[in-house]
């Protein structure tokens, strides 16, 4: 085809994406549609599933965010890659009541929702480019505008916090020319929420498109999959 034709196609460069948690539901939704537009994937786990190897993409098993150790021990295995976004999807749901509030599984979700992404961000600042990307998978759960049923208390006080730890980050990294988005997945049909809501590949759509959308000018928002901006 001659240079300058008007049917050249358009080439996106290929980027660099680290996802965490990415052996099952959304995060290996985000490796299968990253990895077929031919993104570069770095996928993390605890576990490694079998959907997840027969992937193209690099893989670490034994991965844990809500550990300080492996989170050091990963940060050497990365030492000096370049990335330019970094999604931390790992997380665990424990539901709760009042009557059932369980200490130990509040401190488990804090250590891997909350704690999970600010250990992500002090591990690896230095692998993020100017100009990337961070990514927090959070929930509307914390949202203290959006709280109309009480319950679930661990749960919405980690992900409350991962939002605050997100802000802060915002604020942080702006200087080094990293925006970072909070990102609400909406109720999406995995494991975790007993096979109700939309469809993962529909979630992963919005939530790949809203991160295209991020930039330094609204690095700090908190958003839904769909496109919505949601109150704190």
């Amino acid at each position: 085809m001659p240079a300058g034709s008007s049917n050249d196609f358009l080439i996106t460069a290929m980027q660099t994406y680290l996802i965490t948690g990415a052996n099952r539901g959304i995060g290996l939704e985000l490796c299968r549609q990253l990895v077929a537009r031919g993104d570069e994937v770095l996928a993390t786990c605890r576990k490694m599933s079998p959907e997840l190897a027969a992937l193209d993409a690099t893989t670490f098993e034994g991965v844990d965010v809500g550990d300080d150790a492996s989170m050091e021990k990963f940060r050497l295995e990365v030492d000096g890659m370049d990335m330019d976004v970094i999604i931390n999807n790992a997380g665990v749901m424990h539901a709760d009541s009042l009557e059932s509030v369980d200490m130990d599984q509040v401190r488990t979700q804090l250590e891997v929702n909350t704690l999970g992404p600010l250990r992500v961000a002090t591990k690896l600042r230095e692998n993020l480019d100017h100009g990337g990307k961070f990514i927090i998978i959070t929930s509307l759960m914390g949202s203290m505008a959006d709280n109309g049923s009480g319950g679930h208390y661990g749960y919405r006080l980690s992900k409350a916090g991962v939002n605050a730890v997100g802000v802060s980050l915002a604020r942080d990294l702006a200087q080094s020319g990293v925006a970072v988005g909070m990102l609400h997945p909406g109720m999406v049909a995995t494991d975790m929420t007993g096979g109700r809501g939309i469809s993962v590949e529909e979630s992963v759509q919005g939530l790949l498109a809203r991160i295209g959308e991020l930039a330094i000018e609204n690095t700090g928002s908190f958003r839904h999959q769909s496109g919505a901006d949601l109150g704190w």
